[in-house]
């Protein structure tokens, strides 16, 4: 059985919790997508309704490569502090703040917490044996908890001494959070269980980010529907011309191999026939319709055209199992937003029909969230890296941490 907060009596005790707080920020710091905060909520609330108080962990950005021409900490910029009315709003519980997640007033701030209340910590990031998985600053951090819970699926794929390391020094009073459990879940139910036909969309810029998983899907998944920039790169490699489109020239030889693997593993691999293309890598772009194989030496294929968009659409449509990683165009430009929102049209219809759909973080999210289909499919993942790291057969440090 998977150890949960189910598992565990919070009753006195003080829960250290690592989150992912990780939000989007505007100039004036005002927080543009809460989703990473909700999606951390039960967690909380459950250890507060069993007694328990719960101290907050998270980073927030980069901050250690991107230090002050002085090269101080730009404090100002990645501060958790931007966090702490939103999560209180959200979890309808006063958050105590922190600015420091180790040190005297941190363990001072952390040691007074009564049961129902929460405290969040400074950015972790903001030291550089977080990224490290420097051990002892783990230990450091383990003394602000009596059970140490990981809801931060979003960074399980790294081996950071908040997400990994910590874990050693609760042997017994570990668990995943409600967030992680389900991620999980619900990526075991498509690399494990998949109700047939499973089709695996993916998209995005670069053939290379996606190999392993390409690979890994193939003799899984019944059709693999590539899409986006990296489709470029199988049409050189087969010859064609695709004009100013994305390429990766030194990946010709793997888009054919992977082609090859498709039709030896029983996998249909599906190809775009056509695209919109752009005459510039811009909104106000002329556009046209080309076919993949011969594009104009002065354009751009940007979005899947009308012809890719119904096949893509109908093999969707008869699917009973999808799983969906990275937009089809460039779907941030209006022009070229078509072939994602079709796709994400297609999957909410084919979800709404009884088939099971992860929607693989990252910009895939982004774009569903976008066109308003977060609730019309079955599952949106908080964690692109780790979900894709995943479904490559690779162990994540942070969930195997938790299961020694």
């Amino acid at each position: 059985m998977m150890r949960t907060p189910d598992t565990i009596n919070f009753s006195g005790k003080r829960a250290l919790v690592r989150v992912d707080f990780n939000v989007p920020l505007d100039k004036s710091f005002s927080i543009t997508d809460d989703s990473r905060i909700r999606a951390a909520l039960p967690t909380i609330k459950k250890i507060l309704a069993g007694g328990g108080s719960v101290v907050l962990m998270s980073h927030l950005g980069r901050p250690l490569k991107k230090l002050k021409e002085d090269g101080s900490l730009d404090v100002q910029k990645f501060t958790l502090m931007h966090t702490v009315a939103r999560t209180s709003e959200l979890l309808g519980v006063p958050v105590q703040f922190v600015d420091d997640c180790i040190g005297e007033k941190a363990f001072h701030a952390s040691s007074v917490l009564k049961a129902g209340e929460v405290l969040l910590l400074e950015n972790l990031r903001f030291y550089k044996e977080e990224e490290k998985g420097d051990s002892a600053f783990a230990e450091k951090l383990a003394q602000h908890g009596h059970t140490y819970v990981n809801d931060a699926f979003g960074t399980a794929h790294r081996a950071h001494a908040s997400t990994a390391i910590i874990a050693q020094f609760f042997p017994n009073d570990k668990c995943f959070g409600y967030l992680m459990a389900a991620e999980l879940e619900n990526a075991k139910k498509v690399m494990d269980n998949a109700v047939r036909p499973f089709t695996a969309v993916m998209g995005g810029a670069k053939v290379s980010d996606k190999i392993l998983i390409i690979e890994n899907l193939i003799g899984r998944a019944d059709n693999i529907i590539i899409g986006g920039g990296m489709a470029y790169t199988f049409f050189k490699a087969m010859g064609g011309n695709i004009g100013n489109s994305l390429v990766e020239a030194d990946k010709l030889d793997l888009a054919l191999s992977l082609i090859e693997k498709a039709k030896a593993g029983n996998c249909r691999l599906l190809l775009p026939v056509d695209s919109v293309v752009g005459d510039k890598f811009e909104k106000d772009a002329a556009t046209e319709i080309a076919d993949n194989m011969s594009i104009s030496d002065a354009w751009m294929g940007l979005d899947i055209g009308p012809k890719a968009q119904e096949e893509f659409c109908r093999v969707i449509r008869d699917s009973k199992t999808i799983l969906w990683n990275g937009p089809m165009g460039v779907f941030e430009m209006e022009k070229f937003a078509n072939g994602t929102r079709a796709v994400a049209q297609a999957i909410a219809d084919a979800t709404a029909s009884g088939a099971y759909s992860l929607i693989g973080g990252g910009d895939s999210a982004a774009a569903v969230n976008q066109f308003g289909f977060a609730e019309k499919v079955s599952y949106v993942s908080t964690g692109g890296g780790a979900l894709l790291e995943y479904f490559e057969g690779k162990e994540l440090p942070g969930v195997a941490a938790i299961l020694r």
